[in-house]
């Protein structure tokens, strides 16, 4: 007769029921059945009642596996900086028919959570007393064409060598960000860089509707005098209400959740 796996056998007697059983039918070829329900403590009838309830939550935990692998794939595919909300969309675009509380449910089983996002940093400064514009937007985000209405906003990124500050300009009509520019700081050449940046790319289009938030840097003297020169019309949001530059908000959140946010971000690479 084979000899008893004395280290094993002495590890699971301390054990649950359940982990006696799982250690009793992985030896079960090696071992008489019996014998082993004896050493470790346990009836016969529990280990045979144990088997067939593993037996019918089988298919129940194959369709787990089969969600799990989904999910994490998704979940990591998304580097790790979405949560169930985002990541159930992505599923069912790839044909699988599942809920928002199913993937919440299999990433919570499986340890995984998203990234959370770094510590706010503010990048308007409204406390001045240079001239603000009125509100022409007044929270209308749709263009019946291209070069109607431009959306500006600056944000900062976190890197490994300090703060890093970037100003964007998104065309309502495509939703496409037409100028950028980036700087160590956050001044009025930044948010001018990013204007001068979408002219060029739009060859020079006149009266555009320009709405950012009432921060100095778009109040400035420079600022206000291209947009004068170029015949583009100033808009601004009211004070204090976020709501009146959402779009370019919502850009920014997307920007930093799915491609920022949990790396290691240096600046030459940028």
């Amino acid at each position: 007769m084979k000899s008893w796996p004395s280290q094993k056998g002495r590890g699971v007697l301390c054990e649950k029921p359940e982990v006696k059983y799982a250690f009793i039918h992985r030896h079960r070829q090696a071992f008489s059945i019996q014998r082993m329900c004896h050493v470790v403590g346990v009836a016969r009838s529990g280990y045979y009642a144990w088997r067939q309830r593993e037996g019918a939550s089988s298919p129940k935990r194959s369709q787990q596996a089969i969600i799990d692998q989904h999910v994490a794939k998704a979940y990591h595919q998304r580097k790790g900086r979405s949560g169930a909300p985002r990541l159930t969309l992505d599923l069912r675009d790839d044909g699988m028919p599942i809920n928002r509380k199913t993937v919440a449910t299999s990433l919570q089983r499986q340890g995984l959570r998203a990234k959370a996002a770094r510590k706010f940093k503010a990048t308007t400064n409204s406390r001045h007393s240079l001239p603000v514009a009125p509100n022409l937007l007044k929270q209308n985000f749709t263009a019946s064409a291209p070069n109607q209405k431009w959306v500006g906003d600056i944000t900062y990124l976190a890197t490994g060598e300090g703060w890093l500050y970037l100003a964007v300009l998104i065309d309502l009509y495509s939703r496409k960000v037409v100028g950028w520019a980036m700087s160590e700081r956050m001044t009025a050449d930044l948010v001018c860089d990013a204007l001068q940046m979408a002219l060029w790319k739009r060859k020079m289009p006149k009266g555009v509707i320009v709405h950012s938030d009432r921060g100095s840097q778009y109040c400035s003297t420079r600022y206000q005098s291209l947009l004068t020169r170029h015949k583009l019309t100033c808009s601004m949001s009211a004070k204090g209400n976020c709501y009146d530059n959402a779009c370019a908000e919502s850009f920014f959140h997307s920007l930093k959740v799915e491609a920022i946010h949990g790396s290691n971000l240096q600046r030459e690479t940028i």
